[in-house]
């Protein structure tokens, strides 16, 4: 075989394995969309929304987390469910991100993954600038 066919061969192989790696990370992205989009959405989807405060319901013997976000513009509510460990810090949270699908039989998101976002446990806080030496 020549050299040039070797080269040809690899050039070949290297672009088939590229189309390969950017048609999986396409396929796995989903969309940030609002509420009304989320339940007409067919794809995978991410909805942020605020957590309403006492809507969170834990039950461990199912591993289920069920809550209620809250689109901040239009003030419209969506229940979430998560099957998974509860975050840590869930409670706390300033917003969630509900990434999954929509599931229409239910009536709510069917997450995969939840992104929280807590109030920083530094805001706030001074900072004391002495030097020391």
């Amino acid at each position: 075989m020549s050299r040039r066919t070797s080269y040809g061969i690899g050039a070949l192989l290297l672009v088939v394995f590229a189309g390969f790696a950017f048609a999986s990370f396409k396929s796995s992205l989903s969309q940030y969309v609002d509420f009304e989009q989320a339940m007409r959405s067919t794809a995978g989807i991410q909805v942020a929304g605020a957590l309403e405060q006492g809507s969170s319901d834990y039950d461990t013997v199912e591993g289920a987390l069920r809550f209620t976000i809250v689109e901040p513009e239009t003030g419209k509510t969506l229940r979430v469910r998560y099957h998974g460990v509860k975050p840590g810090n869930f409670e706390d949270a300033v917003s969630v991100v509900a990434v999954g699908r929509w599931d229409a039989s239910k009536q709510e998101i069917a997450a995969e993954r939840l992104l929280v976002k807590c109030p920083s446990k530094y805001q706030g806080a001074e900072v004391d600038n002495k030097s020391y030496g």
